[in-house]
């Protein structure tokens, strides 16, 4: 049996019937190491079992950050833990597309690299007004291929998705939403009642409804995990290599990194 309150990283909470999953690593910018996904990984399989529960919503603790994706000190750059690059990183985006219910990211921050995925994933994404989205990946030497990059262009178009990940600019909320990234824009201190009063909504609609609804829609899309397992396998190969590890380490060192040296 799971027991949340075991978890360092995380904190589940069951809000009327709404599973609220909470990156609880403010100081760090809710950035994810192996341990994280392993407890959002179990966060939603307890909301998935819990029939009280008709929605979820992923966020992150403080006002600052929703997620800004690998914790670069974790491990030499590296993600530690298990998996395919390191960490289950493709089972946990796999269960919040397969968990019969919808999943809002609350965006309350930074949504950046890992962060942006996990709002690309989400069924629905609603963003204070503070809220900034992006893709750092070639600018520290690393990618997200499959839902991070095609899932992407599904929702902004190609070109946009392109942009996104070419030139690693930030966007706004207002901007993310005027290009399909994000559904809703509230000011920051009405966050929460607007998160509120779509889980409200959600409580009263047919479980089975919503479930056999967001299968139907991921149907569209499948094809993308297939993509997404074989660009990890890549990834890892990538990871391995001088080229990838001097955006690590110009990162850490708070430097512009020289790619090119490392080309052959």
């Amino acid at each position: 049996m799971i027991d949340p309150s075991t978890f360092e990283d995380v904190l589940y909470e069951v809000r009327g019937r709404a599973a609220w999953i909470i990156i609880n690593r403010p100081k760090l910018y809710n950035a994810f190491r192996a341990q994280t996904i392993e407890e959002l990984i179990a966060s939603f399989k307890l909301a998935a079992d819990d029939k009280q529960v008709a929605s979820v919503v992923l966020t992150g603790a403080g006002d600052k950050a929703f997620c800004t994706g690998g914790d670069q000190s974790a491990h030499e750059g590296q993600y530690d833990g298990r998996g395919i690059v390191g960490l289950p990183i493709d089972e946990l985006q796999s269960i919040i597309r397969d968990i019969g219910k919808p999943v809002i990211a609350r965006v309350n921050g930074f949504a950046i690299g890992g962060g942006n995925v996990f709002a690309t994933l989400c069924d629905l994404t609603i963003a204070s007004d503070t809220a900034k989205f992006g893709q750092v990946g070639p600018k520290v030497g690393s990618v997200d291929g499959g839902w991070g990059t095609a899932l992407l262009a599904r929702h902004i178009g190609d070109k946009k998705a392109r942009e996104m990940w070419f030139l690693n600019d930030m966007y706004t909320a207002q901007q993310a939403a005027d290009m399909g990234l994000v559904n809703k824009v509230v000011p920051a201190a009405e966050l929460d009642a607007a998160v509120n009063a779509w889980t409200d909504t959600l409580a009263e609609r047919s479980p089975t409804a919503l479930a056999l609804a967001k299968r139907s829609f991921n149907a569209d899309s499948e094809n993308i995990r297939g993509i997404s397992q074989m660009a990890l396998n890549a990834v890892k190969l990538f990871y391995d290599t001088e080229e990838s590890k001097e955006g690590v380490r110009a990162f850490t060192e708070k430097r512009k990194p020289d790619f090119h040296k490392y080309v052959k």
